[in-house]
C-alpha cells in the first residue's frame, strides 16, 4: 500500500456511518444500515476497516460458514472509497480477512460478483480467486453472479 499511515482494524459499531457512506457510493443495491449492523453483530471478528488519518478508506464484511463438511470464509461486501481506489487497500483488506478466517479453520474463501463487473473479477483473479460457477438471477435486478473461490494451502 502506498499510504504507510493506513491501519487495518476490526470494524466497530461507531464505524457503521462511514461504512454505509462508502457502500452507497460503491453499489447500486447497497446494504442498509440495519443490514450492516446485523453483519457486524453476527460476524464481529471478520469485518475490517482500513483507516487513514483522513478517516475510513475502505471496509470488508466477511463471514465464516460451516457446512458440516467444510469451513469457509465468505466475502459479503468489499469497497474502497473512490478517492482511495487503486492504492492497494482492497487487496490488504482481503488478505486480512483471509488470515482471520484461516484462524477460524476455513479452508477457502468464497464471494459473489456481478457478471457485468469485469474490473472486480479481474481484481479477485489477481488475488488467486477462480470462478467456479454462475448463479442465475442472484442480484435484486436479476443479474447473474459469478461465484469465485480461493482455496488456502496449509
Amino acid at each position: 500500500m502506498e499510504n504507510r499511515s493506513l491501519q487495518i482494524r476490526k470494524m466497530k459499531e461507531a464505524d457503521i456511518p462511514a461504512v454505509e457512506s462508502i457502500e452507497q457510493k460503491s453499489f447500486s443495491d447497497f446494504w442498509s444500515r440495519d443490514t450492516l449492523e446485523e453483519a457486524l453483530e453476527i460476524f464481529p471478528d471478520t469485518n475490517f476497516i482500513a483507516e487513514s488519518q483522513e478517516g475510513i478508506a475502505g471496509y470488508i464484511i466477511c463471514g465464516v460458514e460451516d457446512t458440516g463438511e467444510d469451513i469457509y470464509g465468505h466475502i459479503c461486501s468489499l469497497a474502497v472509497s473512490p478517492f482511495h481506489r487503486g492504492s492497494g487497500i482492497g487487496s490488504a483488506l482481503v488478505q486480512r480477512a483471509e488470515y482471520q478466517v484461516m484462524l477460524k479453520g476455513a479452508t477457502a474463501m468464497q464471494l459473489e460478483v456481478r457478471i457485468s463487473n469485469q474490473p472486480a473479477q479481474k481484481f479477485y483473479k489477481k488475488l488467486g480467486y477462480e470462478p467456479v460457477f454462475q448463479y442465475a438471477g442472484y442480484y435484486a435486478n436479476t443479474e447473474d453472479a459469478i461465484v469465485m473461490m480461493r482455496w488456502f494451502r496449509y
